[in-house]
């Protein structure tokens, strides 16, 4: 039998939108409802997946999201990230270390096969499931 895993990486927005995000989310929808029909419908034979549902870590991405609040209230990046992270209750972004050695890798590996077509948040509290 052929072993595979495939870990797909979205954003937490999909169980709780972002206004000013709509079209993005949109399209992260679409991997996150096929990952849980596939993974289902191949569990016993090929393939085991799950999909991963980052909030916002400490990212381009990230400086790029805050850019508008900078330019908005004149402030620097430093100073305007923790007036985004205030919504997560640990009052700050996930770091590239919590998400390159984190859920994503541990999904990977062949040791979690029995997990199979679920979407596991990491994102300091942030969504109210």
């Amino acid at each position: 039998m052929a072993w595979g895993r495939v870990v797909n990486i979205t954003s937490q927005s999909v169980r709780a939108p972002i206004g000013v995000l709509g079209l993005p989310q949109l399209c992260r929808t679409g991997p996150d409802r096929y990952v849980r029909g596939y993974s289902r419908q191949v569990a016993g034979r090929v393939s085991r997946s799950t999909t991963c549902l980052p909030a916002i870590h400490a990212t381009d991405r990230a400086d790029a999201l805050d850019g508008g609040v900078v330019k908005q209230k004149g402030i620097t990046l430093e100073e305007a990230a923790p007036s985004r992270a205030i919504t997560i209750p640990q009052e700050r972004y996930g770091t590239r270390h919590e998400f390159r050695g984190g859920l994503p890798p541990f999904c990977a590996q062949r040791t979690r096969a029995f997990i199979v077509g679920q979407n596991f948040c990491f994102d300091g509290g942030a969504t109210k499931h």
